[in-house]
C-alpha cells in the first residue's frame, strides 16, 4: 500500500509522473513473476505498461485516448466506429477499441485480442470480447469494496486529507473484518456486523469506566490541581 500525494517529488521524474512512479513502486517485488495486473484509466498508459512488460508483468486496463505514446490511429477523431465494432493496433502491446454506448479503450499484453470487426449477437447487440470481460470481472473488486465501505462510510466533510485518509483506513478495516467473519462461516448482513461491533465496543468502554481509579500514595505536588 502507498497513499499517492500528486506530483510527488521524491519519486516523480523528468521521465516518470507520479501516477508511473507509484505503481512501479508497488510492483518491484512482483518482477518477472509474470503477475497479473489490473488498472483503471487513471494510472495506465503507454509507457507504463512497456516498462512493465519488460519487467515480466501481465498487465490490461483501460486507458485514455488522449494519453501520451498511444497510437495515433487509435484516438476518436481518427475512426468512426458502430456499435460492437472492434479496432485492434497490435505490437508488443495491443491496443484495443471498442464502440458500445461510447468508445472503450483498452491496453493489454495478456491473452491474444479479439479480431477486428463488427461483433453483435442476433438481436444486435454487442457482444463483448472476452479480454473486456476479464478486465470487468477484476476490476470489479475495487469498485465493490469502495462502495461497500461507502455505504457506512464513519467519514465526515473535512478539508483535512489526513482525517480523511484515517478514516477511510477505519471503514475498510470493519469492512475486510466482516469479509474475514463471513468467510468463517458467519452470517451477518454489513450493516448487522456494525451494529454488534458498535455494541461491543460501548460494552468494552463502559466497563473500563466501571474500574476503580487507582488511588495516588503521597502528597500531591505543588502544581496540582483538581479537575471537576
Amino acid at each position: 500500500m502507498r497513499v499517492y500525494l500528486g506530483g510527488d517529488s521524491h519519486s516523480a521524474t523528468d521521465n516518470m509522473t507520479a501516477t508511473h512512479a507509484a505503481v512501479r513502486h508497488l510492483t518491484c517485488t512482483v518482477e518477472g513473476l509474470r503477475h497479473k495486473i489490473f488498472m483503471d484509466n487513471f494510472f495506465s498508459s503507454q509507457r507504463l505498461f512497456n516498462d512493465l512488460d519488460r519487467c515480466k508483468i501481465n498487465l490490461c486496463g483501460t486507458v485514455r485516448p488522449n494519453r501520451k505514446d498511444i497510437p495515433s490511429d487509435f484516438g476518436p477523431k481518427q475512426q468512426k466506429l458502430k456499435r460492437g465494432d472492434i479496432r485492434v493496433s497490435r505490437g508488443g502491446l495491443a491496443a484495443l477499441v471498442r464502440k458500445d454506448r461510447q468508445e472503450i479503450y483498452i491496453l493489454t499484453n495478456m491473452d491474444p485480442p479479439p479480431t477486428e470487426g463488427n461483433f453483435c449477437d442476433n438481436s444486435n447487440c454487442p457482444v463483448k470480447p472476452h479480454i473486456l470481460e476479464w478486465c470487468n470481472r477484476h476490476m470489479g473488486y475495487g469498485d465493490s469494496s469502495d462502495c461497500m465501505a461507502d455505504s457506512y462510510s464513519m467519514s465526515r466533510h473535512t478539508f483535512k486529507w489526513t482525517t480523511k485518509l484515517f478514516f477511510l483506513l477505519l471503514d475498510l478495516t470493519v469492512l475486510n473484518s466482516w469479509i474475514l467473519l463471513s468467510s468463517c462461516g458467519a452470517e451477518y448482513t454489513h450493516r448487522d456486523f456494525r451494529l454488534l461491533l458498535v455494541r461491543n465496543l460501548i460494552e468494552e468502554a463502559g466497563k473500563s469506566q466501571d474500574r476503580l481509579t487507582p488511588r495516588l500514595v503521597g502528597k500531591p505536588s505543588v502544581g496540582a490541581t483538581n479537575v471537576l
